[in-house]
């Protein structure tokens, strides 16, 4: 009788653990795929602080471009404010105070490409250190052009952009104070009665005007109502003296460390072996006077400049 009772609760207990483990082999196979997923289908778990929704659940839309382009880590405070200050003297007067462009001519840099594949300046030094289009080269070393790099990365990228309102003008400046700058500046090279006479009227768009007062040559293809800029400015030329004390002369084309590549009068293309300071080498760029100047103007210098030469149609 004993070891009939202890067999059949031998059987119950066996019983119980088939049908556990079968319970258990369910809830499982029901974690890995859940209704209407086929196996082998990923699992989509919830998902976690910040991830993009999917369409019909909270906040819809699957996320945006805020989403597509995350934020980039913040660098340190003291390297942002670096950024700040170096962006405000050679970048702001075309691409905006808030790297949003549209205000001055230049383009929005936060969501361009370069700087959305940016990590630390690595794909922007090529284009600050070469010049792209209108926009001229600038002589920062690495570490300034990483340091402007944190500066824009310090901005959100998302669906909105600011430098979609456009202000109604630009001309916000005082024409008086813009012509007593201008005679203080800039009449030592030019002349509203010579070179500058109809200067403003050659344009379409303020915007462009500024660009090229500021940089001639520059900034003609951004924004509503911008053409091509009518103004071409003359070529950077060098002059090598050999060691032989021959001249060679022409538009420059490149130099390095090595080489020196013009083309001369004839249009004939000649490349010279560089070793240190041998052969001398003079480089005459007719915008670096412009260039020089781009570090000392503030927004006010700039706006009544502007508002002078418009003053002036």
């Amino acid at each position: 009788m004993v070891k009939s009772t202890f067999a059949k609760r031998a059987l119950v207990m066996a019983v119980l653990l088939v049908v556990a483990a079968r319970v258990m082999l369910s809830v499982a196979a029901q974690t890995q795929n859940p209704p209407n997923q086929r196996p082998g289908q990923p699992t989509q778990g919830p998902p976690g602080p910040g991830a993009p929704q999917r369409p019909g659940g909270p906040g819809g839309g699957g996320g945006g471009f805020g989403n597509a382009f995350p934020q980039k880590p913040q660098a340190a405070p003291e390297v942002i404010e670096r950024g700040k200050a170096l962006y405000s003297v050679h970048c702001s007067f075309c691409h905006g105070s808030d790297a949003r462009g549209g205000g001055e001519g230049g383009p929005s840099l936060i969501r361009s490409d370069v700087m959305l594949n940016d990590q630390k300046g690595e794909l922007l030094a090529p284009v600050v250190l070469n010049g792209r289009g209108g926009m001229p080269k600038f002589s920062l070393t690495t570490e300034q052009i990483s340091d402007i790099a944190a500066f824009v990365h310090s901005f959100r990228v998302s669906g909105y952009d600011a430098a979609r309102n456009r202000p109604a003008t630009i001309v916000v400046g005082e024409a008086k104070a813009g012509e007593a700058y201008f005679n203080a500046t800039c009449a030592k090279c030019h002349s509203v009665t010579g070179d500058l006479k109809g200067f403003a009227a050659k344009f379409r768009d303020p915007r462009t005007m500024q660009q090229n007062w500021l940089i001639p040559g520059g900034g003609g293809g951004f924004g509503p109502g911008a053409g091509p800029s009518p103004i071409t400015p003359k070529p950077v030329t060098v002059t090598v003296t050999l060691a032989g004390g021959k001249i060679v002369e022409g538009t420059l084309k490149r130099i390095d460390d090595f080489l020196v590549t013009l083309t001369e009068a004839d249009g004939a293309t000649r490349t010279i072996r560089r070793n240190a300071d041998m052969p001398k080498v003079e480089i005459h760029d007719p915008l670096e006077p412009h260039k020089k100047l781009l570090g000392s103007y503030t927004d006010k210098d700039i706006h009544n400049v502007t508002a002078y030469l418009e003053s002036l149609k």
